[in-house]
Order: structure tokens, then C-alpha cells, then sequence
């Protein structure tokens, strides 16, 4: 499965023109890297604009969701949507999305865990589950950023069987040693290929730490972004390596479900 990320620097406050970079972004990458799926950073039609989110969300995953349905369907390709601002039922919702070459809606998942370092609950609304869905075949897991710190999610992805955990997130520079370390501990733990796509840039006094990464079921980082700058990261993976890792180390069969107490 060849993977294609876009680390993006996201306009703060104008999903018009982030949507009109990641259109140029997709036909430039498509044409050039001919990827199977293409993966999107959180929040990339508004960036972390808090306040505003009751003016320029989406609303019931629109307009986001049917520009990346047409990208899909044009360029038949599958994308991993990164997340978006997103106003259901007068709550607001930090919503990631998954779409196939044919253009239909995988998957659409809720961020769990809100920052409270950023006063997210204060502004949006949690989501209430989170399960694998099938790309290509293959079970993945999608999480949003802080989701990273809580290995639980993360685990019951791989139990049902996930052998990709996307990652999409703004992650910021103050706390970019825990943003690789996790990873890597996510990746080990489940053995996991992980897909992380961060932005950068800043906003709000909050700067962006970029190092969107490709990590493989042992833990080794075999792609990496830099810090601070727009790029496009591609990589193909050997997804037979997750059943071979698994099958000398086995984890899952190992596991004492009855013994955990969390």
C-alpha cells in the first residue's frame, strides 16, 4: 500500500482556501506519486480557530465531506480526510473521515479525548466510540492527536485486528518529544505500522511541530518530516510484515484480558 501525507501549514480561520491548497496538493501528488491512499493533518480547514468554529464549521460534514468525495472519485484514490470542525445537532464535533477511490464515506470518527490544555471541551463535544475500519482489505485504525496518549484506544484498534493506526493531528513543538516517543511506543506495543501526519506552522502563540512519520511494527521510523516546513512524505508499505512480526512475537495470544484492571 503506497501512502502519500501532506504536512500541511493550515491557513487559521479560511476553509475556502485550505480547501483550494489541498486540491492543488492532491492533483500535484497524485499525478507525481500515483499513491493508493492520500492522508490529511486535523483541523486543515481552520486550524485551531476555537471561537470562530460556530461560524466556519462544517455543518453535518459539509461542504469537506463532498469536495473530498469528488478528489476521490477524480483521482481514484482513497483519502484519509485528517479531521475537521464539524457542527452536528448544535454540538460541535472534531471529526476525521475516510473515503474510498469511488468516493463513499468508510468511516467517520469523533475525537474521543479533548486537550484540556486548550480548553477544548469548552468549545466542542467529545465522540463516543471508535472501531477499525477496511481499506483495500487491510483493517487500520484512524486516531486524532491527543488520542495518542491514551494506549488504550489504541490497543483495542489492533485487538479487532488494525494493521495501520493513522494518526492525524496539530501537535506543537512543546511537547514534540512525547509526539515521537508515543508513536513509537504505539507502533511496538501493537505491532503496528503508524501513519502520522502532523501539521505546522503556528497559530495562537502555539507552533507546530511537523516530523510526520512513518513507522514500521518493530518500532523503526523509516520516514520522517522535518520540523517546520510543508512537504509530502510517501512511502510503500509491506503490509506482510505486520503477520510475520506478530507471528514471532506473539503479543495478542499472550495477553491476560481477565488480569487488566483499567
Amino acid at each position: 500500500m503506497k501512502i502519500s501525507s501532506y504536512q500541511m501549514g493550515v491557513i487559521p480561520g479560511n476553509p475556502e482556501k485550505n480547501r483550494a491548497k489541498v486540491k492543488e496538493w492532491v492533483e500535484l501528488t497524485c499525478s507525481k506519486e500515483k499513491p493508493d491512499v492520500l492522508v490529511l493533518p486535523e483541523m486543515w480547514t481552520t486550524n485551531y480557530t476555537l471561537p470562530q468554529l460556530s461560524e466556519i464549521a462544517d455543518c453535518a460534514g459539509e461542504p469537506t465531506t463532498s469536495f473530498l468525495q469528488n478528489l476521490a472519485k477524480k483521482h481514484k484514490v482513497n483519502i484519509i480526510g485528517g479531521s475537521f470542525a464539524n457542527i452536528r445537532e448544535s454540538e460541535i464535533y472534531n471529526t476525521a473521515i475516510a473515503i474510498n477511490r469511488q468516493g463513499e464515506v468508510l468511516y467517520q470518527y469523533d475525537k474521543v479525548h479533548l486537550v484540556p490544555m486548550l480548553d477544548e471541551h469548552l468549545y466542542l463535544k467529545g465522540g463516543a466510540s471508535s472501531h477499525t475500519f477496511e481499506l483495500e482489505g487491510v483493517k487500520v485504525g484512524l486516531i486524532i492527536c491527543y488520542d495518542l496518549r491514551f494506549p488504550e484506544l489504541a490497543r483495542q484498534l489492533a485487538v479487532e485486528g488494525a494493521e495501520i493506526l493513522f494518526i492525524v493531528a496539530e501537535w506543537p513543538e512543546a511537547r514534540k518529544s512525547h509526539w515521537k516517543q508515543l508513536q513509537i511506543a504505539r507502533a511496538i506495543e501493537n505491532q503496528t505500522y503508524v501513519v502520522s501526519v502532523n501539521g505546522v506552522g503556528q497559530y495562537n502563540g502555539v507552533l507546530y511541530c511537523g516530523t510526520s512519520m512513518f513507522i514500521d511494527p518493530l518500532g523503526e521510523i523509516i520516514e520522517v518530516a522535518s520540523e517546520n516546513n510543508e512537504e509530502t512524505i510517501t512511502k510503500e508499505l509491506d503490509l506482510h510484515k505486520v503477520s510475520e512480526i506478530r507471528e514471532k512475537v506473539p503479543v495478542f495470544q499472550s495477553r491476560v484480558p481477565s488480569v487488566y484492571k483499567i
